[in-house]
């Protein structure tokens, strides 16, 4: 609805409804984490997909949520959308042991974020502006080898619940609030069950129980390869498939030619 392009409805039912037969899963999904990403081929687009047990997935409507993340290792709620941004980075610095100048947090580039933006800088910190894919801004945060610490700022709520399904798998914080810009989107939200709108939600509310967590890179990116085409109409991808209660994180490169 957001970008005016086909997708399944909230509570959309899928699959051949074998009761007692097959167990019964809620799935969330983007089969495209950045359409401006990859019309601009930038990096960190995604095809990404959820799976929980049933009942298990926040049934985020299709509205703005506020983020706050970061990487494993952390004492719980260290940290809180409730309070400042400065408070947040000073948090997050004083107990990894530096100045939060030299803390790296990621923010989607937009005007609605300009507030955020100059608050870090204020401060001194390190900024990542990216400028779509933020379910592969929130992952930075647990993957070292990005040097992102935080994640910060506003986006898609279904988007939020993705991230925080992979956030189970592989470690990590997540705080969320839905963000409501007028009465209809509100009753969006009654319509699926959601009555506190106000209410501040974390990593195993937003994603209950066992999560399986897949992406597939769709263009180049900190996670994940791209898709490849090659001579002879072969194409390669890149994909990693995480669960929760394992924290198992598998890498598939698949090679696919048109036979």
């Amino acid at each position: 609805e957001r970008d005016e392009a086909p997708m399944l409805f909230i509570g959309e039912k899928v699959g051949r409804g074998c009761e007692g037969e097959a167990p019964a899963i809620d799935i969330a999904l983007d089969p495209l984490e950045g359409t401006t990403i990859t019309a601009k081929a930038g990096a960190n687009a995604l095809a990404v997909l959820a799976i929980s047990e049933k009942g298990n997935l926040l049934n985020a409507p299709d509205v703005y949520m506020d983020k706050l993340a970061v990487g494993p290792g952390y004492s719980p709620d260290i940290i809180d959308l409730n309070k400042s941004v400065t408070e947040n980075v000073e948090a997050v610095a004083k107990e990894k042991g530096v100045a939060p100048a030299d803390i790296i947090v990621c923010v989607l580039d937009r005007p609605r974020h300009d507030k955020i933006i100059a608050e870090l800088r204020a401060i001194g910190c390190g900024i990542m502006l990216i400028p779509d894919g933020d379910v592969a801004g929130v992952i930075a945060t647990s993957d070292e080898d990005t040097t992102v610490d935080m994640y910060m700022g506003s986006g898609g709520a279904p988007e939020g619940v993705l991230a925080a399904a992979a956030l189970r798998c592989v470690g990590g914080q997540f705080k969320g609030r839905l963000l409501f810009r007028n009465d209809d989107e509100r009753q969006r939200a009654y319509k699926w069950g959601i009555e506190d709108l106000d209410k501040v939600y974390d990593l195993k509310e937003l994603a209950k129980g066992d999560a399986i967590f897949a992406a597939t890179g769709v263009t180049n990116g900190s996670l994940l390869e791209g898709v490849k085409k090659l001579r002879g109409g072969k194409m390669t991808t890149e994909s990693v498939v995480m669960r929760a209660s394992s924290g198992t994180v598998r890498w598939v490169k698949s090679e696919h030619r048109n036979n």
